[in-house]
């Protein structure tokens, strides 16, 4: 939990500074109140005291309490404010830090994980240093500054404090060993509910379609139970500290009275009024002794959750990105535009096996190189890498001549336009969403329309309000191949040196698909694309095509040197089409 404090800024650090100064504050006008209450009590009982006498002190012990009350105001206000702006300076770095992470390091974390920690791990971060900040401080204060009020009363008041104190203690410490390990194990269960919810209204339509409804039911109760039970257990110990405590504070004050009693009837009739005035003092200072310990209490509820979250926190913000910027290349002109794979294997992390074996090619500008092969072959893992989702666990990748590690990672990504397998459209407009990165960011409505004409979008004129037409979230208003054909369309919008296609066709119907392919040899002629498709006739016409089997090149060449050649491929060709039409370029 301390680690987090160093997010805060200056400005912050002095709000809290002033919070404990309030607290001091409000604990010394509340440690004050039992002096003058003695004073009166001493007042009423002394023949000859006046009325004005007594109303002078009554006067201090109000201003006491006003005094303690505005501090206590001043010190809520300012906490809140500190605890409020270190969340948002929380959920800022959480969020930045997650848009660096490479994907192999998101998906490590998981969605739903680092949903839960950006929103309610930082919530209760928040909660224990807008409500916790003023217990932590305010009960050692009270009680060490009650205890040097107390000091030199009598031996069997102290005693019985101290029996109080120490059974006050021993509850906080059944909190610690029951409470916190509950609380941070729902901490993690968060993350599971959070996931099986967002996979339940991702998938709804198969849920609906496989009637599949009681088992999604059976695996949220599961999860839910789960979290339930460590709720409870953390709750009904919570339920019995609380009377407890209550419990502990009326003891010790009858204990306080009752032994005052004996005290009283033994004493002389000189000293009988000084202890009933000691008495009545000790027992409020006894109390906020209590009541120092009642805070800690509170705190120690509130500690173990924020500790569980600040940890899960601090993880995300402390991991550094797999995948490291370079400090910028230096490209030779005659090489931009190329592509090259120099006998390049990767393993996915923890994972032994590997998905891609020794593979090797190059790509020039303005060439077309498509990779075609069974599914988990490994073609989408090998054109992320063009793009440096991953890195390569051996060989070497390049771009425009120049390893890929070199590149500045923003210099890179706008040298390359990828268009993935799910096409993810963002809510707003299809201009917004075509507009959409630092390269693509200003370019006019005539280029957009380029964009848009070039990956066959011409359903964009039929929508209302055309390119200022609304695209909800995940574009769930359009079709699949209306999505594929405006994430190509963002990524043409850029105007890349390479375009990398991760099976972007699938969703096309094959007159568009022809009618794509022509309008990108036509007027991307200088562009580079590599292409992944399952069609062949999608790839066809590519000037290489490469054939990968469990992440090994079994064929490469064009497509009627594959035909004559690459037996694997022959059987994709065979399964599609008939020899007249696998013949027919």
């Amino acid at each position: 939990m301390i680690g987090v404090l160093r997010y805060l800024t200056k400005r912050q650090w002095i709000l809290v500074i002033l919070s404990v100064t309030g607290i001091f504050a409000e604990a010394y006008f509340e440690l004050t109140l039992p002096d003058y209450l003695a004073s009166i009590t001493t007042l009423v009982e002394t023949p000859g005291s006046t009325m004005r006498e007594i109303l002078i002190q009554a006067a201090a012990m109000l201003g006491c309490a006003l005094g303690s009350l505005i501090a206590s105001a001043i010190v809520a206000y300012l906490a809140a404010k500190v605890a409020a702006s270190l969340g948002q300076t929380l959920r800022q770095k959480v969020f930045e830090q997650t848009l660096e992470l490479s994907k192999g390091d998101a998906e490590r974390f998981g969605t739903a994980s680092l949903v839960n920690r950006c929103t309610n791990d930082i919530t209760q971060i928040q909660n224990l240093v807008a409500q916790g900040l003023n217990a932590i401080v305010k009960a050692p204060v009270m009680a060490a500054w009650a205890v040097v009020k107390i000091i030199g009363y009598s031996w069997q008041w102290s005693a019985a404090t101290a029996i109080a104190s120490a059974c006050v203690i021993a509850m906080l410490v059944l909190t610690v060993v029951v409470v916190l390990p509950r609380f941070q194990r729902i901490q993690s269960l968060n993350d599971v509910v959070n996931r099986l919810v967002r996979e339940h209204l991702q998938g709804i339509r198969p849920v609906h379609a496989y009637n599949a409804e009681a088992y999604e039911q059976k695996k949220f109760a599961a999860a839910n139970q789960d979290i339930m039970d460590n709720n409870m257990v953390a709750t009904k110990t919570m339920a019995v500290i609380n009377p407890g405590m209550t419990a502990i504070s009326s003891g010790l004050t009858l204990a306080v009275y009752w032994i005052g009693a004996f005290l009283i009837a033994a004493a002389g009739a000189a000293g009988k009024l000084t202890l009933y005035s000691q008495m009545v003092v000790f027992s409020n200072y006894a109390m906020q002794i209590i009541m120092a310990f009642m805070l800690l209490n509170m705190v120690f509820v509130m500690l173990p959750r924020a500790q569980a979250s600040a940890r899960r926190v601090q993880e995300v913000i402390g991991t550094t990105s797999s995948i490291v910027s370079g400090v910028g290349a230096t490209v030779d002109e005659s090489q931009q535009g190329t592509v090259e794979f120099r006998d390049v294997s990767f393993s996915y992390p923890d994972d032994g096996a590997r998905a891609l074996s020794h593979v090797s090619f190059k790509a020039k500008q303005g060439e077309t190189i498509a990779f075609i092969g069974a599914t988990g072959s490994g073609k989408t893992t090998l054109v992320q890498l063009v793009d440096r989702l991953f890195d390569a666990t051996g060989g070497e990748v390049l771009i425009d001549g120049v390893p890929i590690q070199d590149f500045d990672l923003d210099d890179l990504h706008n040298r390359v336009g990828y268009i993935p397998q799910t096409a993810m459209l963002f809510k707003g407009t299809v201009k917004t969403n075509l507009q959409y990165g630092e390269a693509a960011s200003e370019r006019g409505d005539s280029e957009i329309e380029d964009a848009l004409a070039i990956a066959q979008a011409d359903f964009v004129q039929t929508l209302p309000g055309t390119i200022d037409a609304t695209i909800e979230q995940g574009g769930r208003n359009v079709s699949g191949g209306q999505r594929q054909r405006l994430a190509i369309a963002r990524a043409l919008a850029r105007r890349p040196e390479i375009l990398v296609f991760d099976d972007s066709f699938s969703a096309l119907d094959f007159a568009t698909d022809r009618a794509l392919r022509d309008a990108l040899k036509r007027e991307c002629a200088g562009t580079t694309r590599l292409i992944v498709a399952q069609r062949v006739s999608t790839i066809r016409d590519a000037d290489q095509i490469l054939v990968l089997d469990q992440g090994r090149v079994v064929g490469q060449g064009t497509h009627e040197e594959l035909l004559e050649s690459c037996r694997p491929y022959q059987e994709i060709v065979n399964s599609q089409m008939s020899a007249e039409e696998a013949a027919h370029v």
